[in-house]
């Protein structure tokens, strides 16, 4: 039986470009579906650069003040395995094709592409708003993730130290953070996260997708190379940091083939538990991601998108809860498989169960006192 609601994208305009952009993963901007006017800021006929060029022209990063008033997100999912989040930027330089996330940029006005990457909302007051929550007798100390939609330790991190600085609160406070990364400069923070370690109140998982370094660079081209999130795993193993890796997304038919070597080598590096998520393609994601095959695999294009299909009840993506994470039919079934299998193979433990038992408010210090 077909599909009652059949996906259909939501973008239906031919890609406005011509060739890959160098060091980003879009190489244009579809339309925000919620903007009656597009115009693509990339078009080469806007823009006026040779259309027979080898490459476009790279569009500079710009960052905004984003004027949040809280900094807590929460959500009643039931398949995202925590319930608060801290996202200290609104879009991400590091530029993942695939990234589900794109398309919240089109609440700002933004389109889900080069603008998602190229335009970076920073909560500059992130640690003094999450200083005020975590005062409040209202916070029911609980593990908060960092960051469950953006990278917190994208490169413009190395410069505003945002995510440092609400690290520095997380640890004043002993409250618990489960941190999601694909950058290496998770290193940087050590010594807070080793504070942290002595209550149990920190883990840190890496993102892996694949271990092919000519893959990951046009399919994730500012995160850490593989070898590089090897090395950080090493380096916060080192320290006693509970680290994990997240084999995610899995690409079938480009990525899901590699699920036991990065399971491997992971472990290897230090790694001690594991999880992984099925690519998810929302709204604008699908015609970007599609758009990106025909750029860089045009041979595997049809295979990849038919396996998706497949996982996803014959369309490219679904919201279903409980299966949007893993797909669903044989495909699924033998991803989860491999996952299992290669846990399994490589020693794979559980993943930690973090504290509150140390969370502490200042204003119950002084009342101590």
């Amino acid at each position: 039986m077909p599909p009652k609601n059949k996906f259909r994208p939501v973008v239906k305009e031919v890609p406005q470009s011509y060739a890959p952009v160098r060091g980003r993963g879009a190489s244009w901007s579809p339309a925000n579906r919620f903007e009656k006017l597009h115009v693509d800021l990339t078009d080469i006929d806007v823009v006026g650069a040779d259309i027979f060029s080898e490459e476009q022209p790279r569009p500079a990063t710009q960052y905004f003040r984003d004027g949040t008033k809280s900094i807590i997100t929460r959500n009643t999912s039931p398949d995202v395995g925590f319930e608060t989040s801290l996202n200290p930027y609104r879009g991400c330089e590091h530029g993942c094709i695939y990234c589900y996330a794109r398309p919240t940029h089109e609440y700002l006005g933004f389109s889900a592409g080069l603008d998602f990457e190229s335009k970076i909302m920073v909560k500059t007051n992130a640690p003094e708003l999450l200083r005020a929550e975590l005062e409040s007798p209202r916070w029911q100390p609980q593990t908060l993730v960092m960051s469950g939609v953006t990278d917190p330790y994208q490169p413009i991190e190395r410069k505003l130290r945002v995510t440092r600085g609400c690290l520095e609160v997380l640890a004043k406070f002993r409250n618990p953070v489960a941190i999601i990364t694909k950058n290496r400069l998770v290193t940087r923070d050590i010594d807070l996260l080793c504070e942290l370690r002595k209550y149990s109140a920190v883990a840190v998982n890496f993102s892996v997708t694949s271990l092919d370094p000519n893959l990951q660079r046009v399919l994730e081209p500012r995160t850490s190379s593989p070898q590089a999130r090897l090395d950080a795993i090493s380096q916060l193993r080192s320290a006693g940091i509970p680290t994990g890796v997240m084999v995610a997304p899995v690409i079938p038919g480009l990525t899901d083939h590699e699920i036991p070597r990065i399971l491997d080598a992971c472990t290897k590096a230090g790694a001690q538990f594991a999880g992984y998520t099925i690519v998810r393609l929302p709204w604008a994601v699908a015609p970007l991601f599609e758009h990106w095959l025909d750029e860089h695999f045009p041979d595997r294009k049809e295979k990849v998108l038919q396996r998706i299909r497949h996982l996803r009840g014959d369309r490219l993506n679904s919201f279903q809860w409980h299966t949007r994470m893993t797909g669903e039919g044989i495909f699924a079934e033998q991803i989860a498989s491999l996952f299992k299998v290669g846990c399994r193979h490589a020693g794979i433990g559980n993943r930690p169960n973090l504290s509150t038992a140390a969370f502490r408010r200042a204003k119950e210090q002084l009342s101590l006192l």
